[in-house]
């Protein structure tokens, strides 16, 4: 190989590396290894840039505002509302869920969907009594297999249709991938609707007291000569509360574990509790015990008091880094009370947390938190506790109309989906279902970035023969086997990046690999391409592999290892029917 293939391949090891241990922003560390490319002269400034000409990431950028637009009316929730609504068993429960939220993400972005379905179902599931660890996991992989059935259904489907497109190859058919991909998201259904019952661990907090599935972690400082200031833990009626119970007890440099009923409480100590959201929050009405930070509630009052739920997103600023390094309250105009941690509790100060991916925080901020930080890369989630924003439900019929009349216009083909998007777009802004501010933040432009980036990469990999090379020994590899088992390790292969980097990233770094072995073994190359949209979609291992996992992580208070109880076999499911489905439509 030359030696631009092999800084080519070093630089694309370098990003995989990157993007798997999150030092920094997804954007970032692809956008910076295009312009390592560029520098290097590897690659020429059309080659690096060209993705931000693509249709792709502009017609991706569009459909986040259409489905921004159905999701600001609520039109989907009094939708899932009824179907859970019903009586039945687990399994019936499931399905009731799980397929009109995959029908949905067929046409509308599955990221959108999850955000809006998560408040709903988990308060379902706690009127019911149901663990909701039941269906937010399901709900997130239903809503990723409905994204396999159409072009618009995921971000993943439209890269891919660019790339063939930039090839010089025709564009994705809007219905084109459903032929392998409503096979695969049918078996996929059927499969979780049998087995995640089975296989799906019920989680609940780490005390068997606490009723809520989700353990927070929270600070408070006894009054100075309050009445909880020299009386001990049981005469101060904190030895029992409801659905939180007194962790630790800090004094100076002593800290105090565990803090039993006689343990005296002196005015300044610091209390840790630990306890699910909603009892948590009620823990700042209590006489004698005041936020941790003395200021916390400055600038607040009550009439404007609001509890909200966030999410850490993978590309957030605040992961890695602490509330007090990066001026959480000044930055956010919010104050964190509590933090949740799917798989350990949190130990130490809150200010000093250095937050993960999937962390979950308690905020109090006023009405207008979510209005400004939903749909920002900060936080993937967004929820207020206690009560919802009002849908905008007057405007509940034309996004309707738009959303449908985007559907019926780029399937029949009247115009191709670039147009389609950007004219339901306008509409949505037209018609007032968002302002412009709204459908501005609606759109992720990390993700953005991302796409138009990583095209930079796959013009490497294709310049400079390193697809060519890797292709080679797939084939060589493979071929003794069949064309179908050369077929089966480009999924794999794709699987397997999905799941360390982004899931467009992954599509965008094999699309030139699987075009590159199509032609060394005579096969169709929509075949491969199509095989790999579905593929990099196909993300059920981890918790971190696709934005809808990361956001149930917390909420569903799962652990790391429950994503691949049932994310494992679904993976073997799902590549199985890839891999045997795709030699039915075309020539591999």
């Amino acid at each position: 190989m030359s030696w631009e293939a092999w800084f080519t391949l070093a630089v694309v090891a370098l990003t995989v590396v990157l993007l798997a241990r999150e030092v920094m922003a997804p954007a970032g560390v692809v956008f910076g290894s295009v312009v390592v490319l560029l520098v290097a002269d590897v690659i020429e400034p059309p080659q690096a840039f060209g993705g931000f000409s693509n249709p792709a990431p502009i017609t991706v950028a569009a459909l986040y505002v259409v489905a921004a637009g159905i999701e600001r009316t609520g039109l989907l929730a009094p939708i899932v509302d009824a179907f859970l609504g019903g009586s039945g068993g687990t399994r019936s429960t499931l399905a009731r869920l799980m397929v009109p939220t995959a029908a949905s993400s067929a046409f509308l972005n599955n990221t959108p969907i999850v955000a809006m379905l998560v408040s709903p179902v988990t308060r379902w599931s706690q009127r019911n009594g149901h663990p909701v660890s039941r269906y937010l996991m399901p709900l997130s992989f239903a809503a990723v297999l409905g994204g396999m059935i159409t072009l618009i259904g995921t971000s993943t489907n439209v890269v891919v249709s660019g790339l063939l497109d930039a090839s010089g190859r025709e564009p994705m058919g809007f219905f084109e991938i459903s032929k392998v991909g409503l096979p695969v998201a049918l078996v996929g259904l059927v499969f979780m609707l049998l087995f995640t019952p089975l296989l799906l661990p019920e989680r609940r907090g780490a005390r068997r007291d606490i009723e809520d599935v989700r353990e927070f972690v929270v600070e408070m400082t006894v009054d100075p000569g309050g009445p909880l200031d020299g009386v001990t833990v049981e005469e101060g009626e904190l030895r029992h509360l409801a659905g939180v119970f007194l962790a630790q007890v800090e004094r100076g440099d002593r800290v105090i574990a565990p803090a039993g009923p006689e343990t005296v409480l002196v005015g300044g100590d610091v209390l840790r509790f630990v306890g699910n959201a909603a009892d948590v929050a009620d823990l700042h009405s209590r006489r004698g015990i005041s936020p941790a930070v003395s200021n916390l509630l400055d600038g607040f009052t009550s009439q404007r008091l609001a509890f909200y739920e966030a999410v850490i997103g993978s590309s957030s600023p605040l992961n890695g880094r602490s509330l007090k390094a990066i001026g959480f309250r000044e930055r956010y105009r919010a104050a964190v009370i509590a933090i949740h941690r799917a798989d350990q509790r949190v130990e130490g100060k809150l200010g000093d947390v250095r937050l993960r991916t999937g962390d979950t925080l308690l905020l109090i901020a006023d009405p207008a938190f979510r209005t400004r930080w939903q749909g920002s890369p900060d936080f993937l989630l967004v929820s207020r506790l206690g009560s919802t924003d009002p849908p905008r439900s007057a405007k509940a019929l034309p996004a309707a109309a738009i959303g449908i009349g985007v559907v019926v216009v780029a399937g029949v083909g009247w115009l191709p989906i670039l147009e389609t998007s950007l004219v339901g777009a306008l509409l949505v802004v037209g018609f007032g279902v968002l302002t412009p501010y709204e459908a501005r933040v609606s759109v992720d432009i990390n993700v953005i970035v991302v796409i138009a980036s990583s095209f930079g990469l796959g013009a490497a990999l294709e310049a400079t023969g390193l697809a060519d090379r890797i292709a080679d020994g797939i084939v060589d590899g493979l071929s003794g086997a069949g064309n179908v088992a050369v077929l089966l390790g480009v999924v794999l292969a794709t699987v397997a990046l999905t799941e360390l980097i982004t899931n467009n990233a992954a599509a965008i770094l094999m699309f030139p690999i699987a075009v590159s072995t199509a032609v060394t073994v005579g096969g169709d190359p929509r075949a491969y391409a199509i095989a790999v949209a579905l593929a990099a979609s196909a993300s059920f291992l981890t918790p971190i592999g696709y934005q809808t996992n990361t956001m149930v992580w917390g909420p569903g208070g799962y652990r790391f290892g429950d994503y691949a109880r049932v994310g494992f076999p679904l993976t073997i499911v799902a590549i199985a029917a890839i891999t045997l489905l795709a030699p039915v439509f075309w020539t591999i």
